[in-house]
């Protein structure tokens, strides 16, 4: 789902990323293939999303109607929310909803406490994210967090951080996760004040490393899930 979704993304932005210098290359922008091979390859992916859905309970298969409709229109969201990188939060973040249905076929607190850490996480990397494009998105009228934000956008990037990783440290008390789990939290932490220290001038260069860094963040607190759970 969400390769469909960049396909779709892809699609709806297809007017302005020519616009944009660090997305004019992509295929649509590019005229290397057509509007409607995008949205074929979109249709082919959902296609195939919900081919597996049928093989889930009920719930689950209900909330994937919910997925595929907040995934189809995120791209549409810039043009209407203030801070479209919370939607894409949620966007991206619909799988544990799904994946506590698929398995426990109920939405406990922890549930809505792992999507909400996700939701502030997406929303600092894609803020991180946007400020890279603050100039060109100023210029097409698209509305990002980079922009809304202002001058707090550093401070709100950290902010969202920081709420991420007391969420997750909630999680782990509430799961009983072992010190490990509580390492791997430190570690992201210690990266994420590394990041604050390549968007704080807010450099197109800074902002964009410090987005592509974000999958070591990942990576620190999947390891401290994985050596945690190895110690029971």
């Amino acid at each position: 789902m969400r390769s469909a979704g960049c396909a779709v993304n892809d699609y709806a932005d297809r007017n302005f990323d020519v616009h944009v210098e660090r997305t004019r290359g992509r295929p649509l922008a590019a005229r290397e293939i057509a509007p409607w091979e995008a949205l074929a390859v979109a249709a082919a992916l959902a296609l195939a999303a919900f081919a597996l859905v049928l093989y889930l309970n009920r719930l689950a298969f209900a909330l994937s109607f919910v997925a595929l409709a907040i995934a189809a229109s995120y791209p549409y969201a810039k043009r209407v929310f203030a801070l479209p990188q919370a939607y894409l939060g949620i966007a991206f973040g619909f799988g544990i909803p799904m994946a506590y249905a698929a398995v426990q076929v109920r939405l406990p607190l922890e549930c809505w406490l792992l999507l909400a850490a996700n939701v502030f996480y997406a929303f600092a990397y894609d803020t991180e994210y946007a400020m890279v494009d603050r100039d060109d998105d100023a210029k097409l009228g698209i509305r990002t967090s980079a922009l809304t934000l202002g001058r707090w956008d550093v401070a709100g990037v950290m902010t969202s951080y920081a709420l991420m990783l007391a969420l997750l440290a909630l999680l782990g008390a509430l799961r009983g996760l072992a010190w490990p789990y509580y390492a791997g939290l430190g570690l992201a932490g210690a990266m994420m004040l590394y990041h604050w220290t390549l968007i704080r001038d807010r450099s197109r260069e800074g902002c964009f490393k410090s987005f592509r860094h974000n999958n070591w963040v990942g990576a620190a607190i999947f390891a401290g899930i994985a050596a945690s759970l190895s110690l029971r």
